[in-house]
């Protein structure tokens, strides 16, 4: 078996401005991962089918988020090692089917994402999906060729970022949504939908995105016990920006269901997040859409890739940046592939992924969470809390109750 060397935490240039900047650079690698076209998609489809009730999956799926998320970025950070070198260390050779797990599911998520900037072009400008969603992972290609990739990455994300909540908080205002029944229903919902709840938290939480911002801090150098601070912060903020999304994007859906507009789910052609921003808003609302599909889309092709590709390092530890970003460029590339063979709707597609990257969510959550009880000689002499390892162990069992109780209907998604 293949010994993995923790990545050594480095200081850039620049101090405390650098490690703010790193701090914000996974913030929101995280946090648009999170919120990405999946998660538009899924949650115009469920608020079409639950209505105001769906606002319950929402904050369950945060509430879940903000223990994943806190437990994975500190797990991570301390031992200076990415999430499969800590589950081989953990448990031999587990580290190899949680990077083949996330992986597969980072593929199909990009395919989705690469569907998902199809839609968006075609909303904004009438451009073939197809064409679009080529044109997307091309100019996704073109970022980490470039020769300052990872602040490339970074730029993209940052504007993506603003640019998608401007048009969503105008989506909301617009469409008027009956806030008092959503509240009611945030916490005591008519309806509870395991499957449902099972695809949000995957399409916000699972597969790659669980990892997303950890290795990109891990990457930036920015880890260690003396950041632990620092970095619980960043993760709370990320978590607190995906929270605000999330709830927003749902009102602006419900203002439009509440307002008697039939939104169609059925038929290859279904876009139901595009029919609820035109209802919202007429064509411009439409065009809106496009761009917030766009904005989400990018972000999402960029973070699946880095990601998943981060992952290769269960197989081969000694990996340069510039090789890294070439099996991000291939990575891409397959996507693409797939994305213009596969005949599965975008839409369709981008519920199914999250479903499955909910599924994979446990298995990676419990390896972590056994390293972080049983492996003190990993944590670099830091005394993990208990308290947030109970509530890791809560979570990870109520992941994997919904993961049994969600995988057929899952599947059944894309009528398997």
């Amino acid at each position: 078996m293949q010994k993995t060397e923790p990545v050594p935490g480095r200081k850039a240039a620049g101090g405390a401005q650098s490690q703010r900047y790193a701090l914000l650079s996974a913030m929101f690698l995280m946090s648009m991962a999170a919120v990405g076209p999946g998660f538009i998609t899924q949650t115009a489809t469920f608020t079409v089918k639950l209505g105001a009730a769906f606002a319950f999956a929402i904050v369950v799926s945060i509430l879940i988020d903000f223990v994943v998320q806190a437990n994975v970025w500190r797990i991570v950070a301390v031992t200076r090692m990415r999430a499969p070198a800590i589950a081989n260390a953990a448990i031999p050779g587990s580290g190899y089917l949680l990077a083949i797990l996330v992986i597969i599911g980072g593929l199909f998520f990009n395919v989705g994402n690469i569907g998902g900037a199809g839609l968006g072009l075609n909303a904004m400008v009438d451009l073939d999906p197809k064409i679009g969603g080529a044109a997307a992972a091309l100019a996704a290609i073109g970022i980490f060729l470039s020769r300052r990739a990872g602040v490339a990455m970074d730029r993209v994300v940052f504007v993506a970022a603003f640019v998608k909540l401007a048009l969503i908080l105008y989506a909301t205002v617009v469409s008027g949504p009956p806030v008092a029944d959503a509240f009611h229903q945030t916490f005591l919902p008519s309806t509870i939908d395991f499957a449902t709840i099972t695809t949000i938290v995957g399409g916000t939480v699972g597969g790659y995105i669980t990892y997303a911002g950890a290795h990109r801090l891990l990457d930036k150098g920015t880890a260690g016990v003396e950041n632990i601070s620092a970095i619980n912060r960043a993760a709370l903020s990320g978590i607190a920006i995906t929270g605000v999304l999330r709830y927003i994007l749902f009102l602006a859906v419900l203002g439009v269901v509440a307002s008697g507009v039939v939104i169609d789910l059925s038929g290859k052609g279904a876009n139901p997040a595009g029919q609820a921003f035109h209802a919202a808003a007429g064509d411009i609302g439409f065009r809106l859409f496009g761009a917030v599909f766009l904005a989400s889309a990018m972000t999402s092709i960029i973070g699946a890739a880095y990601t998943s590709v981060s992952f290769l390092t269960a197989f081969r530890p000694e990996i340069s940046e510039r090789q890294r970003n070439l099996a991000t460029v291939a990575f891409i590339c397959i996507s693409l592939v797939a994305y213009v063979i596969i005949t599965t709707p975008p839409a369709a597609m981008l519920v199914f992924v999250g479903g499955l990257n909910g599924l994979v969510l446990p298995i990676g959550l419990s390896m972590l969470l056994f390293a972080a009880w049983k492996r003190a000689d990993l944590m670099n002499g830091y005394q993990y809390p208990r308290w947030l390892l109970v509530l890791g162990a809560l979570v990870c069992c109520l992941t994997w109750y919904m993961a049994y109780k969600s995988i057929g209907p899952i599947f059944a998604l894309l009528g398997l």
